[in-house]
């Protein structure tokens, strides 16, 4: 890194650790890549209620960024002619995927589709352009069953059980475990030692707790369960690696997270099976791509990707043009209130609809 790029980023990190003062943000990383290279990797504030510092190889939780690693996973392998991403699961399924019983409901809950044949037009493309038909989660309905609310393919509505049926299809249909997938091509192939779909024993001694909206502590989750939806596990270094291994890497795998596959219309992300918006409360050109959201601003075509609870807020951006990545993980929910402001310090205005992201708070537009 040149002197002055260093100064630069230098006097951006006490800009963001100002702002962290100013909104009681207790901890968050980031990452910006630069020609599919990691240029700058950071740690601010704490990871726990001891006060230990937050730093690179701090163990955290990825939330929902798990689904662009898993979309890129399937994209790898459309690319060797092992997932065509436009044929229906039925055909990768030994059997009706309602007749799938005796699994964790939590996990799969296909049964509740029998007596719906419309299943059958679901395929792994719009498993990951979250356009199944489905709620974000089976518990979220009434009745807490899993339906399919329109024609597959005919909208977007985001859906965490889509990534779900997309594992239980790669899985239950080609055999594969995707764990050991994970592991081979993002991990393994980009250096990300301390990233796991799964609990790892030693993650214990660097991990991250993370604050709530209101500021009491949530202990870290040791998740069992390898869920597409978001169970990743990662550090900020491990991200900024994956970023950059997407930008630099294979270029199918790349343009199917960049590639527009369907407009989204509605006003904001959630819930996510509002109607559409009056064409005055979208955002323009914004679309769906494979785990990604994408849209055009005044540095081209961008895909972004955030993951959220209760106390975690994460967010990539990445610019197609000049291979450029933002990847911000905070172990603090209110870290989301920086995001715009860090983005447009750190790569400058792309165009990013935050509004739509998050919603109509004030801090969306400082």
């Amino acid at each position: 890194m040149t002197a002055p790029a260093k100064a630069a980023f230098e006097q951006a990190d006490a800009q963001i650790a100002g702002w962290m003062a100013q909104e009681q943000v207790e901890g968050l990383a980031y990452a910006v890549i630069e020609a599919g290279e990691v240029r700058h990797v950071r740690a601010l504030g704490k990871r726990n209620a001891a006060g230990d510092p937050l730093q690179t190889d701090t163990v955290m939780y990825g939330a929902s960024l798990t689904k662009t690693m898993v979309a890129y996973i399937a994209a790898d392998l459309a690319a060797e002619g092992r997932l065509d991403l436009d044929r229906s699961i039925a055909d990768y399924l030994p059997r009706p995927l309602p007749e799938y019983t005796g699994f964790d409901r939590s996990h799969a809950p296909w049964q509740d589709l029998a007596g719906d044949e419309r299943w059958r037009l679901i395929t792994p493309r719009m498993l990951m352009n979250h356009s199944a038909g489905f709620a974000n989660f089976h518990w979220v309905e009434p009745d807490g069953k899993l339906r399919i609310h329109f024609t597959p393919g005919e909208r977007y509505a985001y859906s965490g059980n889509g990534f779900m049926l997309l594992q239980f299809v790669l899985e239950q249909g080609l055999g594969l475990d995707l764990q050991a997938e994970t592991e081979r091509r993002t991990f393994a192939r980009f250096g990300m030692t301390r990233s796991s779909m799964i609990w790892r024993d030693d993650f214990r001694t660097n991990l991250a707790d993370g604050w709530k909206e209101d500021g009491t502590i949530e202990p870290h989750d040791e998740r069992s369960r390898v869920r597409a939806a978001g169970s990743l596990d990662t550090t900020i270094a491990d991200m900024a690696q994956l970023a950059a291994g997407i930008m630099s890497g294979p270029k199918a795998a790349r343009d199917e997270l960049f590639r527009p596959q369907l407009p989204i219309l509605s006003v904001s992300q959630f819930p996510s099976l509002v109607g559409d918006a009056p064409v005055s409360a979208r955002s323009p050109g914004l679309a769906a791509g494979l785990g990604t959201v994408v849209f055009a601003g005044p540095q081209g075509r961008a895909f972004a990707k955030g993951g959220h609870n209760d106390s975690t807020g994460n967010m990539m951006i990445c610019l197609e043009d000049g291979a450029r990545c933002l990847v911000m993980l905070g172990n603090d929910v209110r870290a989301e209130r920086l995001y715009p402001r860090m983005a447009r310090l750190l790569i400058g205005e792309t165009g990013m609809p935050w509004r739509w992201e998050y919603g109509d708070t004030p801090w969306v537009a400082q």
